[in-house]
């Protein structure tokens, strides 16, 4: 039987950093609320808990750059809103943000959670901020959750 290796929902002990933006603070605050009731549900304590606030999606970026940098963290839950308007920038941005989300995650070797929604409307925003379409902040926390304890069990492997 091959070994299996899958990480836990128990929060207990690990520490978090929360970057969230600011742009669409009434769906990005939604977003946020939905994260840290889903850590503080899963044994994580205030203590272990950052919040960093940037102005935008865009900057989301570098300050999960730079919280991934500090080493002080088990994993990163990044947290926007990105809603088409009239122009070409939405591509531009969502492509860009949740590409380098991943590649900064890799980079660093920490779990980066990617709860940045990706809209045609404000409409569906909602929905995916705490309404039908469930949490998308509490779904990236449960992400970190899991992948901070994987990434505990398979450097332990080495």
């Amino acid at each position: 039987m091959p070994q299996i290796y899958e990480g836990k929902l128990d929060a207990k002990g690990l520490k978090f950093a929360v970057v969230v933006s600011r742009f669409n603070d009434f769906i990005t605050e939604r977003l946020l609320s939905g994260a840290i009731d889903v850590l503080l549900r899963h044994n994580a304590s205030d203590k272990d808990i950052d919040i960093i606030k940037v102005p935008g999606s865009y900057e989301l970026l570098f300050g999960v750059k730079k919280a991934a940098e500090s080493k002080k963290y088990n994993a990163i839950i990044a947290l926007g809103a990105i809603i088409r308007g009239q122009t070409s920038h939405f591509e531009f941005l969502a492509s860009t943000v949740t590409g380098q989300l991943a590649s900064i995650g890799l980079e660093q070797g920490i779990p980066v959670s990617s709860g940045v929604i990706t809209t045609e409307t404000l409409e569906q925003a909602i929905e995916r901020a705490g309404s039908k379409a469930g949490n998308r902040g509490g779904e990236a926390a449960f992400s970190a959750i899991e992948m901070s304890n994987l990434a505990k069990i398979l450097s332990r492997k080495r």
